[in-house]
């Protein structure tokens, strides 16, 4: 079983306030770090310090983003990347889960586990001895929401911090799905007021919601759900939506499309949004989701800065997770 003391991320509800910060933070260091040109960790006690060691990345979902953004973290550290797709391990075939995270982990210093199911990221943290990074399942996408803050600290706090973005407004226009879920209680946790619209019938977990409450308690920072895609964008700094249609949802297409006909982001969202607003997408992207004017808007799209800033979040998850054995800086 799990070592009570191993520090696993499993979602952004599960770090306190200054835990979060601190891991975009340092994301944004490192960031800094490596465009001055320095592309390896600097520590003076271990410069390398997953030197001689394996990070695993066990994904069995596709992905572009998550795949490279992990094994550069990995690089940065000197530790070695060991991609195992679904295709390459025995995982849940011919091996239980609890076999493979006690083999997996007893070899290497981590698990990013990109996977289906948050029961698998549950189960292998129960029973994994080393972190596991939940790099993306059915519920939650913590690495995802850690870019997210850090580019919009990038785009609205420049010379203000932390402190500039309270009072600010993202919108969500979209699916009640594992992006939103963390985009939002992190957003909150910065003062940043969120506005969610989703399709009619389809609406946020109860679980969210309840985290949510908590962390506007904490910080007053609001959220607010419509099924109104221009009452959620109206005055909002910050428009974000995802896919429409997830992996593994491909046969339900045509139907999900009919549900969310009106949430696409174009020009005509833009308009009803604060003068200053942003777009962002955590990518791929598809048309119905997003218009061209939108997406290529080199004034208004965040979203190719925002695929880049993975790599500086998934270096301050191991940092604090792994190198630091769960102590934030």
């Amino acid at each position: 079983m799990s070592s009570n003391s191993i520090r696993h991320l499993i979602s952004i509800s599960e770090l306190t306030t200054p835990e979060f910060k601190s891991l975009v933070s340092q994301a944004a260091h490192h960031k800094k770090q490596i465009k001055n040109g320095i592309h390896q960790y600097q520590f003076a006690q271990s410069p390398q310090p997953l030197a001689g060691q394996t990070v695993t990345l066990l994904f069995t979902k596709r992905s572009t983003r998550t795949r490279i953004s992990s094994e550069g973290a990995a690089a940065y550290f000197a530790g070695t990347p060991m991609f195992l797709g679904k295709e390459d391990i025995q995982l849940g075939v011919n091996e239980s889960l609890l076999d493979s995270a006690k083999v997996i982990s007893s070899m290497t210093s981590c698990i990013f586990a990109r996977v289906d199911s948050h029961q698998v990221i549950q189960d292998l943290c129960r029973y994994s001895s080393v972190p596991v990074i939940n790099s993306l399942c059915d519920t939650y996408h913590p690495l995802q929401a850690i870019c997210d803050l850090l580019t919009i600290k990038e785009a609205f706090a420049k010379e203000g911090g932390d402190e500039a973005l309270k009072g600010l407004k993202l919108a969500w226009i979209g699916d009640a799905n594992n992006v939103i879920n963390d985009l939002a209680i992190a957003a909150l946790k910065f003062g940043i007021n969120v506005s969610i619209a989703t399709p009619e019938g389809i609406n946020m977990s109860p679980k969210i919601l309840a985290a949510a409450e908590k962390v506007s308690a904490e910080t007053g920072a609001q959220l607010s759900l419509t099924h109104d895609p221009k009452e959620a964008a109206s005055n909002a700094n910050v428009l974000v939506t995802d896919t429409f249609v997830s992996m593994g949802e491909e046969a339900q297409t045509k139907a999900k499309l009919q549900r969310f006909k009106g949430f696409c982001v174009d020009e005509s969202l833009g308009a009803v949004a604060a003068p200053n607003w942003k777009f962002m997408h955590c990518l791929p992207r598809h048309e119905f989701e997003v218009s061209d004017g939108v997406f290529y808007d080199d004034k208004r799209s965040l979203v190719f800065g925002e695929a880049e800033n993975r790599l500086y979040a998934a270096i301050a998850v191991i940092e604090a997770f792994v190198v630091n054995k769960g102590k934030f800086i």
